[in-house]
């Protein structure tokens, strides 16, 4: 894992564009959905207590791809909580740059991911790029999730 000092400084001191949704799971975290090969779109953090994953959902086409997020805490039986992020309400990402997804950790915030993805904009067709933020506080569960900053 990275450490915080080597995430971007404007990306810590951006004020963000908009928040993004996080989402109890539920049809977009099923197993079909989960990027093939497994092993190529999924990260595990925290000693495997966190593990990160890409989703395709198909539909809609332009904002089907979500990020899912394993992680602590643990409810009665053992289970980790089951989070999806996405950009409104069960509508996904256009696409999202798995390959340069960052971690890092704020012992005030907790762990602290960025990745860049994109979205459709209806007003100019097109698919501009965004940094994606998101911090999750293992203690209490808590994910923040915002797009600090347009990258194109």
């Amino acid at each position: 894992m990275k450490s915080i000092l080597s995430i971007p400084l404007v990306a810590l001191f951006a004020a963000p564009l908009s928040a993004q949704t996080v989402s109890d799971c539920d049809w977009e975290s099923s197993a079909r959905n989960l990027i093939e090969p497994w092993e190529d779109h999924t990260k595990v953090f925290a000693e495997g207590a966190v593990r990160l994953a890409m989703l395709d959902t198909v539909e809609p086409a332009v904002a089907a791809m979500h990020l899912l997020v394993l992680s602590p805490p643990y409810d009665e039986v053992g289970d980790r909580q089951c989070k999806t992020i996405g950009s409104g309400d069960r509508i996904g990402f256009s696409g999202i740059r798995w390959d340069a997804l960052t971690a890092g950790y704020d012992p005030a915030a907790g762990l602290i991911f960025e990745v860049p993805v994109s979205r459709y904009d209806p007003e100019s067709d097109g698919f501009p790029t965004s940094l994606l933020s998101f911090t999750l506080n293992q203690s209490t569960g808590e994910i923040d999730a915002v797009i600090l900053a347009d990258t194109e």
